[in-house]
């Protein structure tokens, strides 16, 4: 694995767990010195998020986290529905004891920050639930773009799941999805998995809004990459 690919995997999980948010600067010498590399393999990792549309690179201001319009991010949402609905009906098809049991295993890893209310802990588990969808899916090239998609929307995920009672709801969907997988439910499956993923009505309108206000941890342009 070249050294800029893990640079490029890094600041990703970096925007993932919240480190680095949408409309942050993302500094090549700060991230060199985070990192403790040269300038150039940040250069060549911040080329490759720009070109999967990860970050943005604007003259004058170098690269920022990406943020998508209402619109765009909502096309996203739609997109990623459909990606995990084939995902869900192709994992009814071909489910396998290991892979039935990954998808058990991280639904019931989400039981308890689902209770306690911890949005974060939960978000991470839900990350494996939906993974181990993809796995099951035995398509490794739609499993690729399933796992790219959601990497790109990850932040805006994990912001939804702060909506009041979200994490409980999106518990007994996991449940209700992980029930037509085993029954071998294929449009149930797909069905299940398009609606617990698209964003609409109020539930997209309360992301928007907190992506403009309290639910961001910063106001956009306000941080760079030095942690």
């Amino acid at each position: 694995m070249s050294q800029a690919f893990s640079l490029k995997q890094a600041i990703e999980d970096a925007v993932i767990a919240g480190e680095f948010v949408p409309g942050d600067r993302l500094d090549e010498a700060s991230l060199a010195e985070r990192f403790g590399v040269s300038r150039t393999p940040v250069r060549e990792a911040l080329l490759q998020l720009g070109a999967e549309g990860f970050i943005d690179v604007r003259p004058r201001r170098g690269a920022i986290v990406s943020v998508p319009t209402p619109t765009r991010l909502f096309e996203m949402f739609e997109t990623m529905a459909e990606i995990e609905s084939a995902c869900g009906r192709l994992a009814a098809r071909r489910l396998t004891p290991d892979h039935e049991a990954a998808i058990e295993a991280a639904h019931r890893g989400c039981e308890i920050p689902a209770k306690e209310g911890d949005s974060e802990r939960y978000y991470a588990v839900n990350r494996q639930f939906h993974e181990a969808i993809y796995r099951a899916s035995r398509n490794e090239f739609l499993a690729d773009q399933a796992l790219a998609l959601h990497k790109r929307l990850s932040a805006y995920r994990r912001i939804q799941l702060r909506a009041r009672n979200r994490l409980l709801q999106s518990l007994q969907e996991h449940a209700g999805i992980l029930e037509a997988i085993r029954a071998g439910d294929e449009q149930l499956a797909a069905t299940r998995l398009h609606d617990h993923v698209m964003v609409q009505g109020e539930r997209f309108s309360d992301m928007v809004l907190g992506l403009a206000g309290n639910g961001r941890p910063a106001a956009a342009g306000s941080r760079s990459g030095t942690k």
